[in-house]
């Protein structure tokens, strides 16, 4: 592992690493230019994301800029998430797994007992059947948000495409074993994960896998940035992040 920081196209020291289990959820505010590093070690992994200003929640990921700003319906390396005030909260500056869904939204506990049955506490224990709604709300109210605050979110090391007639098809075996994806974030930025099933997903048994979550220092944006230099859009959007920080 380098020590020298190099803005994306490498790793600094990483100053944590844990395995985020099935159906558990995680939060955490982290710093302009640290990295978050996602892995599906099983493969066919799911990890439902939102993302804040951790200075001023308030603002948070806009999926329709981000999208329409970069001429894509998923995200993948090179690919910026935009605020709604028009900032870049983070960057995907590496990805192995080369597509992750942004539209077809988070299970909540309905969809989840109807399709896995009761699953509760008191007939499973701590194996009991979590969806990413519930969760997401159990870690929003630690940073003292709540329902109105739950936006639209990403769910990484998932590939849902749309036919011509509209269709949703979700793609059961897109993520392979360590199959990856680095984040860099451009402001401080709260991060809110769950490591719970898509919604799309056919399998009847519950069965999320575990992701290891690797965080690292990665320096400030280089250069010769990918997701700078990938879209006009996103040069005027960390414009507007550097004016922020100056």
């Amino acid at each position: 592992m380098s020590i020298v920081a190099d803005g994306g196209r490498g790793s600094g020291p990483t100053f944590h690493e844990e395995i985020l289990q099935p159906g558990r959820m995680w939060s955490r505010r982290m710093r302009r230019n640290q990295a978050l590093e996602l892995t599906d070690t099983v493969g066919r992994g799911c990890v439902a994301a939102l993302f804040y200003n951790a200075d001023d929640p308030i603002e948070r990921y806009n999926m329709p800029d981000t999208l329409k700003g970069q001429f894509t319906a998923c995200l993948t390396k090179g690919h910026a998430l935009h605020s709604d005030m028009g900032h870049v909260l983070c960057s995907i500056v590496e990805d192995t797994c080369g597509w992750h869904d942004t539209f077809t939204g988070a299970l909540d506990g309905t969809a989840a007992r109807s399709r896995y049955g009761d699953g509760s506490y008191q007939t499973l224990r701590n194996d009991y059947v979590r969806n990413a709604r519930d969760n997401f709300l159990t870690e929003l109210g630690k940073h003292g948000l709540g329902k109105r605050d739950v936006i639209a979110n990403v769910n990484f090391f998932v590939k849902v495409t749309v036919s011509e007639d509209g269709t949703l098809s979700f793609a059961a075996n897109h993520s392979t074993p360590g199959a990856a994806v680095t984040l860099r974030m451009d402001m401080n930025v709260l991060v809110v994960l769950s490591n719970t099933p898509h919604p799309l997903d056919s399998r009847t048994s519950y069965a999320p896998t575990p992701v290891k979550l690797r965080l690292f220092e990665i320096g400030p944006r280089p250069e010769d940035d990918v997701v700078f230099h990938h879209r006009p859009e996103n040069a005027r959007a960390f414009a507007l992040t550097d004016l922020y920080f100056a």
